[in-house]
């Protein structure tokens, strides 16, 4: 049946295009005079990275294909100052700190996962690009992180009919077709489809990771001043948890008395019970219309209608996470959770851009938007606790269970004024000045209002060299109440906030080199802590603080380097029982093309990623997770319109802990995983 669709998706695809963004610049481009982000990251205009007061890290993705990205967790692994999958690999959510705080996730400018658990992951083939936007981001993309946002940019066709299709086997039995088909009916007119085609288990056993998706879109320009773009997309996933949540003792720390040491990827749940299975559709239209050279109105909506099962064992390693087993060492309790959810969002993105001078020498980019967004989330529960032999589970006499009944329903509107603008002085020195005024209602009656500013200098004086200052601020409603350990309810949740200073510089002696340094210092407040049972309370002030170092040089179609390094560390005044990060991440990628007989293409790639240890405080006990190194590797032929290439993330099969919590649990690294791709290009 899976075939069957995607042969229709493929079909059709010439009848379908564009996303919901400008394309990544090629490698072309980037060597003219100025790397330039096209879109959104950082101001929502088209401006060159040498011009933002801030870092700004654009990940192609010609890049993280190379690097053997299989999730968008992935796609960020090779960035300063943020650490990608701090849990392990996770099929139900993909995670990424930035700035050693959670980042959100955004599509084409607009906030696009409301809850966890209510939608399945996007899929990195559908985008162009993955922008990193460092710090908070409020006046521009409205209720944000703290450390920053991570920003998906889609697909878009253009008016050169080309294309691809691939094959990949892998790892774990993982077997995938891929499509991307751009077509040019006329000069205003051009479609594009992309899809894939999943049928894979993973490293757990019973934990598949099966996939459709298919994306058409549409681009019309009826006047050489008016672009019309009209998406789709239909996704659905057929897999469950890799995260099992298993005791820290028994893998991480000895249980004494216990035959051994469990196989750090066991399966604690009941095989075609457990699952984590859903669909998405979602639509978007954007329109862009230059009234002139002075004058650009954009205008962009999107619907999001997403359905998820949950279903899920794990052990009872909390209640007491020294000793979780009775006294042979052995049974453990072990909880069942199944949840229905659905989610629906709806939002929009409107405005106007002005370009003047004030003088000779001193021109304007300012930016007047309206954004609106509404959310609704649903979700219902039906589960138990059973004690089980961890050692030797009876999968067969594991319980199951049915959520019925009424949806739990939660929702929320924002509505949202900002302003900007973008001062250039002499073609040497850029000041970004902006503000935002919010306005967000829950369905419980609880209302916060919220202004945020940001302003930023960079100027050129020299040799290639831009130093820059930036003061950003962020603001993020939480759904909810306070809670006391005996379940009563208190007060609304105060929103999270946070306010960023920030200096450094940029440094690009030529048109294919920038290297970034940069220094932060970051106070949030009002983060949400879980104490005993379901009781919750609010954090005090958070501070963190770092530096950042970034480098890349490209000599397009012959040698890529790519160098990376971030230290954070934070500071609680309250005793928060937060879980840190590794205060120190680094990585080094690297790709050599070279010439083979018959015009063919050779390039080899490696690259690798070092995350330092962590430590966990909890009550019972202080957890520390040693640091880790992964290294991953790619060998690729290029002949005509035929490619073939080897990824291997986790080359030499390291073993580790992403992390292990005080709380009582451990979250496995990924082991080796490799696959081969054949590939064929037309145009």
């Amino acid at each position: 049946m899976r075939v069957a669709r995607f042969t229709l998706f493929l079909c059709t695809a010439l009848a379908s295009g564009q996303a919901l963004a400008e394309e990544a610049a090629s490698a072309d481009e980037l060597a003219q005079d100025q790397i330039v982000v096209t879109g959104y990251a950082g101001t929502k205009t088209d401006t060159a990275l040498t011009e933002l007061p801030q870092p700004v890290k654009v990940i192609t993705a010609e890049q993280y294909e190379a690097q053997g990205a299989i999730s968008i967790s992935d796609t960020v692994k090779y960035a300063a100052g943020v650490l990608a999958n701090p849990y392990g690999r996770d099929t139900r959510v993909d995670g990424f700190n930035v700035r050693g705080i959670d980042a959100l996730q955004f599509r084409d400018g607009m906030r696009d996962i409301f809850s966890y658990y209510a939608s399945i992951t996007s899929d990195p083939y559908n985008f162009s690009r993955v922008e990193i936007v460092r710090g908070p981001a409020s006046v521009l993309f409205g209720q944000g992180s703290i450390g920053g946002i991570v920003n998906l940019v889609s697909k878009t066709p253009d008016f050169v009919t080309h294309g691809e299709v691939s094959a990949v086997y892998g790892s774990y039995d993982r077997k995938e077709l891929l499509a991307d088909v751009n077509y040019a009916v006329s000069d205003t007119l051009a479609v594009r489809g992309v899809g894939r085609l999943r049928d894979a288990d993973t490293y757990v056993d019973h934990v598949p990771d099966d996939r459709v998706m298919f994306a058409p879109s549409i681009r019309w320009q009826p006047t050489p001043d008016t672009d019309v773009v009209l998406t789709g997309l239909y996704q659905e996933d057929d897999g469950g948890s890799t995260s099992q949540f298993l005791p820290i003792v028994g893998t991480f720390k000895p249980n004494p008395g216990a035959p051994g040491p469990l196989d750090r990827f066991t399966f604690v749940g009941k095989p075609g019970w457990d699952r984590y299975a859903g669909r998405s559709l979602q639509g978007m239209g954007s329109v862009t219309h230059d009234f002139s050279d002075a004058v650009r109105l954009s205008l962009k909506a999107r619907y999001i209608d997403s359905d998820l099962e949950y279903f899920t064992h794990y052990t009872n390693s909390y209640s007491n996470p020294t000793d979780p087993y009775g006294p042979d060492h052995r049974t453990i309790g072990l909880y069942a959770d199944a949840s229905d959810a659905r989610m629906n969002v709806f939002s929009t993105d409107n405005n106007l851009q002005f370009n003047f001078n004030t003088g000779a020498n001193i021109e304007h980019k300012l930016l007047v938007g309206l954004d609106y967004s509404w959310n609704k989330v649903g979700k219902r529960y039906d589960g138990g606790l059973e004690t089980i032999d961890l050692y030797d589970i009876d999968y067969d006499a594991l319980l199951t269970y049915d959520p019925s009944g009424p949806f739990d329903e939660e929702s929320q509107k924002q509505l949202g004024i900002y302003v900007q603008d973008q001062i250039r002085f002499f073609d040497r020195v850029s000041v970004v000045l902006g503000a935002r005024r919010d306005r967000v209602t829950g369905s419980s009656g609880q209302k916060d209002n919220a202004t945020t500013f940001r302003a930023g200098i960079i100027g050129e004086i020299g040799a290639g060299l831009s130093p820059f200052f930036s003061y950003t601020e962020s603001f993020l409603p939480i759904a909810g109440s306070l809670t006391d350990v005996d379940g009563t309810i208190g007060d609304p949740f105060k929103p999270q906030t946070g306010k960023q200073f920030e200096a450094g510089i940029k440094w690009q002696p030529d048109p294919g080199t920038l290297v970034t340094i940069t220094a932060f210092h970051i106070k949030e407040r009002n983060r949400v802590l879980y104490g005993e049972g379901s009781s919750t309370t609010q954090s005090g002030e958070l501070t963190t603080k770092g530096i950042e170092f970034e480098a890349s040089h490209t000599l397009p179609g012959n040698f890529e380097l790519l160098v990376n390094y971030g230290y954070n560390k934070l500071k609680s005044e309250t005793n928060t029982d937060l879980d840190y990060l590794p205060r120190h991440i680094a990585s080094i990628w690297s790709t050599k093309s070279f010439g083979l007989p018959g015009e063919a293409q050779l390039r080899l790639g490696a690259g690798v990623v070092y995350n330092g240890k962590r430590r966990s405080d909890g009550p019972a006990w202080n957890i520390t997770t040693p640091s880790n190194t992964t290294v991953d590797a790619l060998a690729e032929i290029s002949w005509d319109d035929w490619r073939f290439a080897v990824n291997a993330t986790n080359l030499f099969g390291n073993d580790y802990y992403a992390s292990c919590l005080a709380r009582g649990d451990c979250f496995m690294g990924a082991p080796r995983n490799v696959m081969a791709t054949v590939g064929y290009r037309f145009r």
